[in-house]
């Protein structure tokens, strides 16, 4: 599970296995809750695990701030 980046309390990541076969995402962590967001064609919540919504309003604004990395790296990696 590469780690890409650390903001604040929070992880982001794309697990390595079964991962390419999906469009691309980012795994969003913060101890053990974690949540998914699609990457493409814009940023969506895919998935908010337990995360209350004001928690999940700043992770999809760091994952907006990020996207083209966490694409560039998606591509990169999965290619």
């Amino acid at each position: 599970m590469p780690l890409l980046k650390t903001i604040g309390p929070y992880e982001f990541r794309f697990y390595s296995r079964g991962e390419a076969a999906e469009p691309p995402h980012i795994h969003v962590r913060k101890g053990r809750l974690d949540a998914k967001f699609w990457l493409s064609p814009t940023v969506r919540l895919a998935r908010g695990g337990r995360f209350r919504s004001h928690e999940l309003a700043q992770m999809m604004r760091l994952v907006q701030e990020n996207r083209q990395e966490f694409l560039d790296e998606w591509n990169r990696y999965f290619g």
